[in-house]
């Protein structure tokens, strides 16, 4: 192993050992958006089982950003 990998601790990714990759700090984010789309897509295309599906996504992006602002305001 070259001294270079051994300084970072073998990883060749270019990140800090212990770091975030880009999956990990991005997912939550493009679920949330993923779950907005689906949600406001469903309310403009139909009633009935699309306005079930639409209040679930929506109401469900509301309550995950409210749970993680509560918990950011205990740090």
């Amino acid at each position: 192993m070259s001294n270079r990998k051994r300084a970072n601790g073998g990883n060749s990714g270019g990140q800090k050992p212990g770091g975030q990759g880009a999956w990990r700090i991005f997912r939550w984010p493009l679920v949330i958006g993923l779950a907005s789309v689906v949600g406001l897509v469903a309310a403009l295309v139909g009633d009935g089982p699309y306005d079930l599906l639409s209040w679930l996504t929506l109401g469900g992006v509301v309550v995950v950003m409210v749970e993680a602002w509560r918990r950011a305001g205990r740090g």
